[in-house]
């Protein structure tokens, strides 16, 4: 379509172009008008375009289904757009604890690798234009941008029939109506008006035996918050606050923690509301919020106390509140703190969680007590599928902030990262429910829901102790070989040394069996005895080191550069994670590497959490990682080397590193690396798909914090696909997780070869997987027209 001037549309805007050829219209009175209404029918209808609606729009459009997004705000996000600004988080929880290697996959994940790429100074209004490119992409979306939900049509009393929305923009009502609907408005506005069992505040410790659940004095709800930016114009800049500002900061506890070097969802704390209704009194508690910001930056600009704000001026204060929670809606089944902390394994997991339970007293910001209380589970946790269906309404998901949880877990699954996860695992099942003619509930028959997380395994939707298991993949009846494979036996000195302020580690897969002999490289200021230890977790692919291997006792002279080799005369009962801990010594300092590798990361301990039985909480060590450039392995050698790279790892069926690196590495001197499969007989192809390391340790804060590369360095960037000597696709620039190759023609083959002639960084060649299918299309439904994902 094209405008009236001739230029090409795409988008939504392409439906509402009008001539501007007419030059007056003149209207008769009437005794009354209506509205323009339009009518759209779709297979599956979503309110709420947060970050959850927004993944799961785009998930569910990619797999064939018609999709209708409903979202009662300009832009896509909720929280994490331009107009609240806080950052996407899920399970990765800044990498402050032990949950290596998990940040979310899919859409989500494509998403934030995208914006990391694209902006990796984390400017909100960019992030809005990653999440509008990536829906308006889809020919399958039809995307409603300021049109709010204002009824719904039941029947039968126990299904959705269709819905009204209203834009105010264009002035249009939209009657809607879809055979799948999902609720992921945050307050449950669509499940609320279909008369769907929801929870406000939290259950009493009684019910579920939650013992972290919170007493009358420290509030049943969390609060909402707004934030703030500013920026430093060079010139002295006057500030005349409104009347309505907060005159007096003695009624906030924390008023000596706002300072000028702080602003946007770093200020996560200026949270108010609890002990209101978080539904009907948001607008009361948007202007406390305001009297509060405003208050704030006229103490900071005024009092006298910072003179370095002269030359700031207030850049943006939000103008909606970010809401933590208001409405839970009661699925079939209601996730509690024992799934977090006993990390419960669910038989229909499609999803997973790990930022702490975190709960806010309700007072938010004029509360004594502190911003929050953070328990943390020792890993990621499953999230089943029963908590995504609606337990009343029979063609009902639910998704984002209202799914089926506790007020407890709620305080860990409300995160936006964990959030958009378990919503793209509801439009892989909503996908399944209409190819199929099937409810919602339907799905948890065995084999239905062994379909469902095979599908969303296929997509790169890791599920913590689920691997792909999958017949149509041609590798998994080939064989795979490749022009090297890393064996490490050292990791090189870059020259520099850290020193052992506190305990540090390095993390490490081995092969069961006798553990290899360790050299490091230290700084030793005056003679002392190191402590060397080797720990490990309850599971090949726990990384909570509370298991001792063995220890050993080091003594040292004084002298830079030595090399000590530490033998640990111990063995390992079966292949996983280990973590090599140099425990804190201020006489010495350990040699680091800049070599960057797959499945290695560095790591510091610190700090731990106790064990409080009044609360449940578990109690443990925390070994993070360091945020690269200043996190670098350490500089070792292992006797003899450890495979880290077999290439049979690429049809295992896990696209990320668990108990084992999962990946094809190449040796770090192989200057043309690549992989081969290789079958017995032709096999035909129509579709290639690849994984690549993305580095899923790191977190990728959507904004507000600074990323240390766009791309990341252990993604290959440019390579080919070739069979014989034909080339079927030749990619530079490349820096996602995942890549596909569609062919136009199905070809007949018995070899493929992927070739890598560049990384983004200087870490050897790795893939995760290597897959190929007969049919080129494997959306689960086939629309005539539709794209293909």
């Amino acid at each position: 379509m094209r405008d009236t001037s001739g230029r090409q549309l795409s988008g939504p805007e392409a439906s509402t172009v009008t001539s501007n050829r007419r030059r007056l219209l003149v209207a008769p009175a009437e005794d009354r008008r209506s509205f323009r209404s339009e009518r759209r029918d779709a297979d599956l209808v979503i309110v709420g375009g947060g970050l959850a609606g927004t993944c799961a729009a785009i998930t569910a459009a990619r797999a064939g289904v018609r999709v209708v997004l409903v979202h009662d705000r300009p832009v896509l996000g909720g929280n994490s757009s331009s107009e609240v600004r806080l950052w996407v988080l899920g399970a990765t929880a800044h990498m402050s604890n032990n949950n290596r290697w998990a940040r979310e996959g899919g859409v989500v994940d494509e998403i934030l690798v995208e914006n990391t790429y694209r902006n990796p100074d984390g400017n909100p209004l960019i992030f809005d234009t990653v999440l509008l490119e990536k829906s308006v992409a889809e020919p399958n979306l039809t995307l409603l941008l300021n049109t709010a939900l204002t009824d719904v049509e039941m029947a039968d009393g126990r299904r959705i029939h269709r819905v009204s929305a209203f834009c105010s923009q264009n002035s249009t009502t939209y009657d809607i109506g879809g055979s799948l609907f999902l609720d992921s408005s945050g307050d449950g506005a669509l499940a609320f008006l279909a008369g769907a069992a929801f929870r406000m505040g939290a259950e009493s410790s009684s019910e579920f035996g939650e013992k972290f659940a919170p007493s009358d004095d420290y509030g049943h709800l969390l609060g909402h918050s707004i934030y703030f930016y500013s920026k430093d114009v060079g010139h002295p800049v006057r500030f005349t606050p409104p009347a309505f500002a907060l005159s007096d900061l003695t009624s906030i506890p924390r008023a000596r923690n706002f300072n000028t070097s702080e602003d946007g969802c770093r200020l996560w704390w200026i949270e108010w509301g609890g002990r209101l209704d978080t539904v009907h009194e948001t607008e009361t508690i948007k202007w406390r919020l305001w009297q509060v910001v405003y208050g704030v930056w006229n103490h900071l600009k005024n009092s006298g106390e910072f003179p370095e704000a002269e030359n700031l001026t207030l850049e943006w204060v939000g103008t909606i509140p970010g809401k933590r929670e208001s409405r839970r809606f009661e699925g079939l089944y209601m996730l509690r703190q024992d799934d977090v902390f006993d990390q419960t394994q669910h038989p229909d997991a499609v999803a997973y969680g790990g930022w702490s339970i975190d709960l806010h007293p309700a007072d938010g910001v004029f509360s004594e007590k502190p911003g929050c209380n953070q328990l943390h589970s020792r890993g990621t946790y499953q999230i089943p599928y029963r908590c995504l269906a609606s337990r009343d309404v029979d063609n009902l998901f639910l998704a984002g902030r209202v799914m089926s949880a506790s007020h407890v877990a709620f305080g860990s699954t409300r995160v936006m990262g964990t959030s958009a996860y378990c919503a793209q695992a509801v439009a892989v099942a909503a996908a399944l429910c209409v190819r199929d003619s099937r409810r919602p509930a339907d799905l948890l028959e065995p084999a239905a829901m062994a379909e469902l997380q095979r599908e969303l395994l296929r997509l790169g939707q890791h599920i913590p102790q689920h691997a792909l298991s999958d017949s149509d993949d041609l590798v998994r009846r080939g064989h795979v070989s490749a022009s090297s494979a890393l064996a490490l036996g050292s990791l090189p000195v870059d020259g520099s040394a850290v020193p052992l302020a506190e305990d540090r580690g390095q993390l490490l897969p081995l092969p069961a069996g006798p553990v290899p002999q360790f050299g490091l490289r230290l700084d030793v200021s005056e003679p002392t005895t190191l402590q060397v230890e080797l720990r490990q977790g309850r599971r090949p692919d726990d990384f909570t080191p509370d298991r001792v291997l063995s220890r050993r006792k080091i003594s040292l002279n004084q002298g830079d550069d030595q090399l000590i080799k530490v033998d640990f005369d111990a063995h390992q009962a079966e292949a996983g994670y280990v973590i090599l801990c140099l425990l804190a010594n201020d006489q010495v300092r350990v040699r680091v590497s800049d070599q960057v590798v797959t499945g290695l990361v560095p790591l510091r301990h610190r700090g731990d959490q106790p064990e409080n039985p009044d609360t449940g909480c578990p109690g443990f060590e925390f070994w993070a990682p360091v945020r690269r450039p200043e996190g670098r392995n350490l500089a070792l050698t292992l006797d003899p080397p450890v495979l880290l790279g077999d290439p049979a790892a690429v049809s295992n069926g896990v696209d990320r590193p668990t108990s084992a690196t999962n990946a094809w590495i190449a040796e770090f001197d192989d200057r043309r690396p690549s992989l081969s499969v290789r079958w017995d007989e032709a096999v035909r192809i129509g579709r290639i798909e690849l994984a690549f390391d993305t580095d899923f340790d790191h977190a990728m804060e959507s904004v507000l914090y600074g990323q240390p590369e766009d791309a990341m360095p252990h993604c290959v960037r440019d390579f080919r696909v070739r069979w014989g000597e034909q080339v079927l696709a030749e990619v530079r620039d490349h820096h996602q997780s995942r890549w596909t190759l569609v062919l136009d023609d199905v070809v007949s083959t018995d070899e493929l070869t992927v070739e890598v002639d560049a990384m983004n960084g200087a870490a050897p060649a790795a893939i995760f997987s290597v897959r190929c299918y007969s049919d080129p299309d494997t959306r689960i439904l086939r629309h005539e027209g539709g794209a293909r994902p």
